[in-house]
């Protein structure tokens, strides 16, 4: 390999350091004041650890020294996400408008808030893994769905995400369900509404967005979109219903739209593969696309 041309290194160094100059957003710098994303998915590890303590914890501990072992993740979860709300916070904020002290206040109540939350999530997902293993007769056992399944596993940050979301954390709940998404292909916005016994089949390609409301005792299976008719209206549309509302005992199955905010999907709905909805369905309904016609050449 043949020497490389300095003067050239020299010159593309100096191009982009000059195009930092100018106001562009990307150029952003401030590396104190924004939560840290590799510690975000660390705090996503230790929660399921403390969620899960029979399948994530380190097996090289002995189960009598189980008590004192979550209790030191515990309270390294605390103490670390504590630093990234914190850190998040201040992102937000200027010190004129929130000084250190009550920054720091607030950062500690929502901890604090989102750890008291934890046995809750515990509830929602026992009920997440008993609608999985009722639902799939691929499922060996309820073992098998908590260590492998990619619903699962994306419903559960969903759960951790949801509440961050609900307590007003910024930027770290999206952190946590965008990692999902990325390990998954299952997106699911931390702002939606999701019920009891929920089970994302097979998964990959699932959207959820913001504004959806989902009922108890729904299914969804790969590619199904829970979206918005359009964001034309861009930041305009913050905070209005633009996503459907699903009602309880409704089955959705692959590749499948349902789009708008003004969208109920009633209870004990069946809604059909391939299907494209930008209206509401009563309840007790079957949606199918009417068979299409093959042509063999």
């Amino acid at each position: 390999m043949g020497k490389i041309n300095q003067n050239k290194v020299d010159s593309i160094v100096k191009n982009i350091l000059l195009d930092y100059e100018d106001n562009k957003y990307i150029n952003h710098t401030d590396l104190y004041n924004q939560p840290d994303k590799k510690a975000v998915i660390d705090i996503i590890e230790k929660l399921f650890k403390i969620i899960y303590p029979g399948f994530y914890s380190d097996k090289i501990y002995k189960i009598y020294s189980l008590r004192n072992n979550m209790s030191a993740v515990i309270e390294d979860v605390i103490f670390n996400l504590n630093k990234q709300i914190t850190l998040v916070l201040r992102y937000y904020f200027t010190s004129a408008e929130m000084p250190d002290s009550e920054l720091e206040e607030k950062a500690e109540n929502m901890t604090f808030d989102f750890m008291e939350k934890l046995p809750q999530i515990r509830k929602y997902l026992e009920t997440d893994i008993q609608a999985a293993y009722n639902g799939d007769p691929a499922a060996a056992s309820k073992a098998e769905i908590i260590l492998s399944y990619p619903g699962l596993y994306a419903v559960s940050v969903y759960r951790i995400a949801h509440e961050l979301s609900v307590i007003g954390v910024p930027m770290i709940s999206r952190i946590m369900s965008e990692y999902a998404h990325s390990v998954t292909g299952i997106d699911i916005h931390p702002g939606a509404v999701i019920g009891k016994y929920f089970f994302i089949d097979h998964g990959t390609g699932v959207v959820i967005g913001e504004t959806t409301v989902i009922g108890e005792h729904v299914k969804i299976y790969q590619g199904v979109t829970l979206g918005g008719l359009s964001t034309k209206g861009g930041q305009n549309l913050k905070g209005v219903k633009r996503h459907p509302t699903i009602k309880d005992n409704v089955t959705i199955y692959s590749n499948s739209s349902i789009l708008g905010g003004d969208t109920v999907i009633g209870e004990n709905v069946v809604i059909g593969g391939n299907t494209f909805i930008t209206e509401s369905v009563a309840k007790d309904t079957r949606v199918t696309i009417k068979a299409q016609e093959l042509q063999f050449k």
